[in-house]
């Protein structure tokens, strides 16, 4: 037996064992309260984020703290309070990861109530919504297109009822359901209406594994986090013979004091030690989650927020994105000398043959709310996009039965028909046209539009969004490229596109080659596609991304949803359906596409900063490592102690970094995370390096008698830290008044230090004489030239 069978088998067995009831009228609120009771409740916890205790664990629990830990734990053994701060600092940082985490965490756990799906069931007879959770074995729930089935179940009722299991089994082709038949949590409706009794709830139903997927605040792959993974390995196998060899040449070789050849030791094994990086990392991302938060963005996935940075091409669906849902009707064209009075009423029980109509026939039904009087539905035919168009049979009253059918002209009409002609003049000044026909058959032929007779053109006036034409201005400016793909006529959406200025070459996605490479150079060329089926939509994003584009995709209905699983980054309105809102990374609650605009702003943000500050953490590994091998080869005494490089690690790069980290930054993220961060922290931390052992082994030929180490590591000290202000005034580039003013600050700080007495006691740092501290100077000057034109010719030689 199958999967599936046993589910079926299943869910039969379940309904049987369920009160049997009119499936009519649902549970009543006694029956509800006795399925509370014994537990039969769908009381799924919703969990958008991690746990507490796991952001806990994650941020303190690490390889690298772990090593800190041990390291600081002898420094509080042996050595003066102030070769101990590096301690301090770590505690410091890691409470503030924590800190924004959970303020993440409760961000995302508030738009996730906000964004939560309430389905409508019958209780009493009554149709009520009712939240996920309410849910209770045998309930009667109704759905209808967009819908996802939140429970698994029994179909009661159908009404071309047609649902789509991709989400389940990968076939994209819906599946028609007919009374009887089981229907499975997690597929989603694309067709038609009907209901369905739930035959498992709870951790029982399939829709409990995809919510957790679904909105978890997850931490997958992604370029940066497996990027900084990789650069931890690689510091980790510099780290432990450089910190051997360390251990031996300070404790060993030089016989120096205990507790003093400890101190120098660990204070050449924790610079080594990129700790801040993946802190930073993890603070950068939480802050985006709450700063998007603020603007009603739900992020589902962590890694969306990198990958709003690395978008190049952004595929909008006209209907809901650039336009408003709603819209009007401005004109009904009668065709062939028909009756204006017989066509409004013909519309008027079209609209009320729908029980969830979208917003084209909802624009008829504000319309013409009371025209069909005395008409009776017999049949009919919901829209679905596949299709585009729907149809009704009336029985009159007298005997006169009839058959109508309304959607798109150039589906229902021959290509030679003369009303073609007028809808193709109307399209052009961005209207939208469907056509009312009679058909000359039923509707349960298998082409009930053959033979159809035009009878009326419907003209309806979108609504477009006032914030649309500014939201394309920005991606243009930011080179990311629109593409507007729909599945309404190609000329009417190119007037639409054409209003928002956008390039007016339209492309009827019917005449698009099938091949990929040929489909991709095409879309490559044009900028609006219209008569875009759901297939299409998803075969449009595979061709640009086997172009080597990273595209976004936005959508609200069920035919986008193909596109949305697919794309790197599926976009979401929060007004849209269950099924979009599922499988999408990003949710935009409160459906404002100017919206946009500040997400892929928040993500460039992100990965773009923290490739900046992931050099200045990476050119401090870079020298420390290489000073502790230049040590171990001279046999010489470690230059510095711990509080030495607590107080550089601190102004040069711990407090750079974070507000470097939460600067705006408009640049697009580039691929090769790791190849460009090393590419430039190599060089810099090699320099630096070499330029503070220069410094060091002239300072131990200059100085002599007692107190001569404090005055060859205060030399030393000069020179690093001259040499690192200086990486971190290219970081900074290009520079503004706040970013100046922060080098500024951080160089006035190292000078206070410098000059007052207590604070010169508290770091041992005293600058002796006047011909070393000029030496360190011109060290340190000679380091930051050759490390200007060094990155320079890299930035020439770059093929980004």
């Amino acid at each position: 037996m199958t999967h599936t069978d046993a589910d079926a088998e299943h869910a039969a067995t379940a309904a049987a064992a369920a009160p049997a009831r009119p499936a009519a009228t649902g549970l009543t609120s006694a029956e509800v309260a006795e399925r509370v009771e014994r537990g039969e409740v769908n009381d799924i916890p919703v969990r958008s984020s991690r746990s507490a205790g796991e952001i806990v664990r994650a941020n303190v629990f690490t390889r690298f703290n772990a090593i800190i830990g041990v390291l600081w734990l002898v420094m509080l053994a042996v050595a003066p309070i102030q070769d101990s701060l590096f301690g301090f600092v770590i505690l410091a940082n890691t409470g503030i990861g924590i800190v924004q985490e959970w303020r993440a965490k409760k961000t995302l756990d508030s738009l996730a109530v906000i964004g939560e799906s309430r389905p409508t069931v019958r209780r009493d007879g009554v149709a009520v919504r009712v939240g996920t959770s309410e849910l209770v074995l045998g309930d009667l729930i109704e759905i209808g297109p967009g819908d996802k089935i939140v429970v698994d179940g029994t179909c009661a009722e159908a009404d071309g009822l047609e649902v789509d299991e991709s989400l389940l089994t990968g076939e994209a082709d819906p599946v028609v359901k007919h009374p009887g038949d089981a229907v499975m949590s997690g597929s989603f409706v694309v067709g038609g209406g009907g209901a369905f009794q739930a035959t498992k709830v709870g951790r029982e139903a399939y829709a409990a594994q995809l919510a957790e997927e679904a909105s978890r605040f997850t931490l997958v792959h992604s370029e940066l986090r497996s990027g900084i993974s990789t650069i931890l390995k690689y510091v980790t196998w510099m780290m432990v013979p450089a910190a051997i060899g360390l251990v031996v040449t300070q404790l060993i070789v030089k016989e120096n004091d205990l507790k003093d050849s400890v101190a120098r030791t660990v204070g050449g094994i924790i610079p080594m030690v990129p700790e801040g990086l993946v802190l930073l990392t993890s603070v950068a991302f939480a802050i985006g989650v709450i700063r998007l938060g603020r603007r009603q963005c739900l992020v589902q996935e962590l890694p969306a927020i990198e990958g709003l940075a690395r978008v190049d091409t952004v595929c909008l669906d006209k209907t809901g994105t650039l336009t408003e849902g709603g819209m009007d009707v401005t004109e009904v064209r009668a065709l062939d000398g028909a009756d204006d009075a017989y066509v409004r009423r013909v519309l008027g029980a079209l609209g009320e043959a729908d029980p969830r109509p979208n917003a084209s026939l909802q624009a008829i039904i504000d319309a013409y709310p009371d025209e069909a009087d005395g008409w009776r539905c017999t049949e009919a035919l919901p829209f679905t996009s596949a299709r585009k168009f729907s149809g009704a049979t009336f029985s009159e009253g007298d005997g006169v039965r009839s058959t109508w059918l309304l959607g798109a002209p150039d589906v229902l009409l021959a290509a030679d028909d003369p009303a073609l002609a007028e809808t193709e003049r109307l399209n052009e000044q961005g209207l939208r046209v469907l056509l009312l026909a009679r058909a000359a058959g039923d509707l349960s032929d298998a082409e009930p539009a053959r033979g159809a007779r035009a009878t009326a053109l419907v003209v309806l006036e979108q609504r477009l969004r006032p914030d649309a034409a500014d939201t394309l201005g920005y991606f243009a400016e930011q080179d990311v490229r629109a593409k507007v793909i729909s599945g309404d006529n190609a000329v009417s959406v190119g007037a639409v596109a054409a209003k928002l200025g956008l390039d007016a070459r339209t492309v009827d996605a019917r005449e698009l080659p099938d091949g990929r490479d040929d489909m991709g150079r095409e879309l490559d060329r044009a900028t609006v596609f219209g008569r875009v089926t759901p297939q299409q939509k998803r075969d449009m994003v595979g061709a640009l991304q086997s172009r080597g584009h990273t595209v976004a995709m936005t959508g609200d209905g069920v035919n986008d949803v193909l596109a949305l699983k697919d794309a790197d980054i599926g976009v979401a309105m929060g007004s849209g359906s269950e099924a979009t809102r599922a499988v999408a990374q990003i949710v935009l609650l409160d459906n404002s596409f100017a919206t946009l605009p500040s997400v892929v702003a928040e993500g460039r943000r992100v990965i773009g900063n923290i490739t900046r500050v992931a050099t200045l953490f990476l050119v401090k590994t870079v020298y420390s490592v290489l000073l502790a091998l230049l040590v171990v080869c001279w046999q010489v005494e470690y230059p510095f102690l711990p509080r030495h490089l607590t107080l550089l690690s601190t102004l040069t790069i711990g407090v750079p970094a974070f507000f470097l980290a939460l600067a705006p930054n408009t640049e697009r993220a580039r691929p090769h995370f790791v190849r460009r961060v090393m590419r430039y922290s190599i060089p810099g931390g090699v320099l630096a390096g070499a330029a503070t052992f220069t410094t060091y082994l002239i300072a131990r030929h200059h100085y002599a008698g007692p107190g001569a180490l404090d005055a060859e590591t205060s030399a030393a000290t000069l020179t690093l830290f001259l040499t690192s202000m200086w990486i971190l005034a290219i970081i900074a580039r290009p520079y503004t008044w706040w970013r100046i003013a922060l080098v500024a600050a951080m160089g006035a700080a190292f000078l206070v230090v410098l000059v007052v007495p207590w604070l010169q006691d508290f770091f041992a740092l005293k600058l002796v004489g006047v011909s070393m501290p000029w030496t360190a100077v011109a060290v340190a000057a000679a380091a930051s030239a050759v490390l200007e034109l060094l990155w320079r010719w890299l930035d020439r030689r770059s093929p980004e």
